[in-house]
């Protein structure tokens, strides 16, 4: 967890340590602290993770005051918004979009001037950039995380802490492999319980946005934690991890344990040998101690989490596959009357409607939120023997190269193409317009990304969150729908 070759990080760390008994965030703060001035703490960060959007700034900025990367072995870089999710093999010169092709191509040139790691389009090992850093064990217990990109809280699934930075925080790290930080409260959300049949990490995702709101965490860290979080593959708790920013959190963690373990080990930039045993005993020591205490503690039931599905313009504007959409009127203040209006107008929904039985006409299955092998062996599943709906047209983008590798490994390409599925190369994708895979206006999508904002997926086009067992159950019945609902 301490700062690798940096000793004097790692004192100062040590100097500025919580007294008593310590959070998980608490421990990994105090382990990075380097500095602290005028309310705000210098951070040491293990690994800086880049893609091709929220980098050329950053670079230009270095190269104008002619800096160098100060730790360029701890930064890697792919290429993941812009990406086509076809014809990969042509590289940055087969994009068809100049900007596009602008930004990639900038990452190469940049990546090879300052020495940094790029897995390029068309690498196996690329993809989009929240799931190459765990599947390469780059994202590891009790470090610090930093990307260019909101949904870095995915990697807080490994007891990490990672969050998004700005282009400027960008240069920043690059230049000096820190950043100036003011420490968030502690939030502890335990789920006990199990989860039910057909209810994922994403549903329960989507039920504390729904419980919490888009705003309820601001300011804080979340740790989840108790055993439905505990039960959760390495793959549910990064889906967890992810939406955390959805609901303001700076970032989200879980606590490490054997589950954790397993996943990493192997990996290629995993410890091992001495390696690995010195690091398993360092990451036993990360869980919360048993005494810290939070600033805010919010308690669920699994049991009580139904599929998910949203029916607005925030992630938190969500009902239960068989709930309704809610009423304006009924809501407690101006506020949010006001934003379910301009919801409900947008999205073409009227108050009291089912949600389920909902016409569709796209099915996106990827993001950095649900692209993962564990995802698409859940559609699989489900979509086997079946035939996706005449007016409906579905596609699935695997995460990486190397989970598009593992799925066609195991046959699932063939049963998903066999059901009518367009089975992409590796990338964002259709969770944000900024590459080919867009919706046309008016068009309605269910998605297994991580927001729903007006215009996200195209301009004009609506955009229903859920998990990808109702995705695929959905791209099936032609309507949103559960997989217990298909014949």
């Amino acid at each position: 967890m301490e700062p690798a070759d940096d000793t004097a990080n790692g004192k100062a760390g040590r100097a500025m340590r919580s007294s008593g008994p310590r959070t998980l965030y608490d421990k990994l703060w105090d382990a990075h602290a380097v500095a602290e001035d005028d309310g705000e703490t210098l951070l040491y960060i293990d690994l800086h993770l880049l893609h091709e959007v929220t980098s050329p700034q950053a670079f230009a900025g270095l190269a104008a005051a002619g800096r160098a990367v100060r730790r360029p072995e701890r930064v890697l870089a792919l290429s993941d918004h812009n990406v086509p999710t076809t014809g990969q093999a042509a590289g940055p010169a087969g994009v068809a979009d100049a900007e596009a092709r602008a930004q990639l191509e900038a990452l190469v040139v940049n990546t090879r001037r300052f020495g940094i790691e790029n897995f390029p389009m068309g690498d196996p090992r690329g993809g989009i950039v929240h799931v190459v850093g765990p599947e390469q064990g780059r994202s590891q217990p009790g470090m610090t995380i930093v990307c260019g990109d909101s949904h870095t809280s995915t990697h807080g699934a490994f007891g990490a802490l990672a969050f998004g930075i700005g282009t400027s925080e960008v240069e920043h790290v690059l230049a000096t492999q820190t950043i100036r930080q003011r420490k968030s409260r502690n939030m502890r959300i335990s789920v006990e319980g199990r989860l039910a049949p057909h209810v994922h990490a994403k549903d329960l995702a989507l039920h504390l946005l729904g419980l919490v709101g888009v705003d309820g965490a601001t300011g804080h860290v979340i740790e989840y934690a108790g055993s439905a979080v505990r039960g959760l593959s390495m793959e549910g708790r990064m889906t967890l991890c992810n939406l955390s920013i959805e609901m303001g959190a700076r970032a989200g963690l879980v606590a490490p344990d054997a589950t954790t373990f397993a996943y990493l080990e192997g990996r290629a930039a995993a410890p091992a040998g001495d390696a690995w045993a010195a690091a398993l005993a360092r990451w036993r020591a990360l869980p919360s101690d048993a005494a810290a205490v939070f600033d805010r503690e919010i308690r669920v039931d699994a049991a009580d989490v139904p599929p998910m599905v949203s029916w607005g313009t925030n992630p938190s504007q969500v009902i239960g596959i068989d709930g309704r959409i809610p009423d304006p009127a009924g809501l407690p203040n101006g506020d949010a009357r006001d934003a379910a209006e301009r919801a409900l107008a947008y999205m073409a929904l009227a108050p009291g409607q089912p949600i389920a039985g909902t016409r569709l006409d796209r099915v996106f299955i990827g993001s950095c939120t649900n692209s993962r092998i564990e995802d698409l062996r859940v559609v699989a599943g489900i979509v086997r023997g079946r035939r996706v709906a005449p007016h409906v047209r579905a596609m699935v983008v695997p995460g990486s190269g190397l989970v598009k590798r593992a799925a066609e490994a195991e046959g699932i390409d063939a049963v998903l193409r066999a059901a009518g599925f367009d089975w992409r190369e590796p990338g964002c994708s259709m969770c944000v317009g900024m590459n080919p895979d867009r919706l046309q206006p008016g068009e309605r999508c269910a998605a297994t990304s991580n927001r729903n904002f007006e215009n996200r997926q195209g301009r004009g086009g609506r955009t229903h969150l859920m998990s990808p067992a109702l995705a695929a159950a959905s791209a099936i019945a032609g309507c949103i729908a559960g997989p217990a609902s298909l014949a």
